[in-house]
């Protein structure tokens, strides 16, 4: 997802595979249709007829003996919920049903245990990148990109292409960028929340903080941040759940400068 602070224009792709450049796809969403979102296969469509290379596999060495353990693990750890599985990695039905066999049974403690003891989104288990940018004329602009949460269910959206979760930004006010359980961030729109609470005064570190407390309020077992830049260029993070850094670099710095936030 990409957004322009000053038009408020933006491009995003959501599900889309066998286009390795999913920021580049969004950017020409942004630049050349009148659409904000494309999803799934007719967006990798659209990238490869707008130029960007592809079909191509993206699958590596690395991810497939990945997908291979936790296929042999029995498809656990995964997203589902309240669903009990036939024959190990599904099909699945729910645990309400009347009709569950002895076979579906036997795998409840198996599922309870492993999905209670290894987290779903965590410092391994997802890769989001999201930038703010402040040019020399003021311009504000955000981007974010990710592969999404390891093992996710097939279909599954993030908050990486939803505007105002992953990254906001307005020329009036400043912008803001976020990572972590894009499940649970997306339903707060964190970063609309923090540009929103710089635009009625608070300073970059209050509005992060305020928007990581209201989430960590109804979901305490979250884990995520968010980092708000305002239009002067000063800047905060806050997370919940983990130790998070995030690094900033002006005109006249040499190289970043990495900040630590604690939780």
């Amino acid at each position: 997802m990409v957004m322009d602070g000053l038009t408020m224009e933006v491009g995003a792709v959501a599900a889309m595979r066998y286009v390795k450049d999913g920021i580049k796809a969004a950017r020409l969403v942004m630049q050349h249709t009148k659409h904000t979102l494309l999803a799934g296969e007719k967006a990798s469509e659209f990238a490869i007829s707008m130029g960007l290379p592809g079909p191509t596999n993206l699958s590596s060495t690395e991810s497939i003996n990945k997908w291979g353990k936790w296929k042999d693990d029995k498809c656990q750890p995964n997203f589902r919920k309240n669903v009990l599985p036939i024959n190990n990695c599904g099909p699945y039905h729910p645990t309400n049903s009347l009709e569950l066999s002895e076979e579906i049974c036997s795998n409840t403690a198996h599922m309870q245990d492993i999905n209670s003891l290894l987290p779903h989104v965590g410092l391994h288990s997802h890769d989001t990148i999201s930038m703010a940018v402040i040019d020399k004329m003021g311009r504000v602009a955000v981007g974010t990109s990710t592969n999404g949460a390891t093992f996710k269910i097939p279909g599954r959206v993030g908050d990486g292409p939803i505007v105002g979760s992953s990254a906001y930004a307005d020329n009036e006010v400043g912008a803001c960028c976020a990572t972590g359980d894009g499940d649970v961030m997306m339903r707060f729109l964190p970063c609309y929340q923090v540009v929103e609470s710089m635009r009625l005064g608070m300073e970059p570190k209050s509005a992060a903080q305020d928007a990581i407390a209201r989430i960590a309020r109804r979901f305490p077992d979250f884990v995520g941040a968010v980092v708000a830049v305002n239009k002067k260029g000063e800047h905060a993070g806050a997370c919940h759940g983990w130790t998070f850094t995030y690094s900033v670099r002006t005109l006249a710095m040499e190289d970043v400068e990495v900040f630590t936030v604690l939780p």
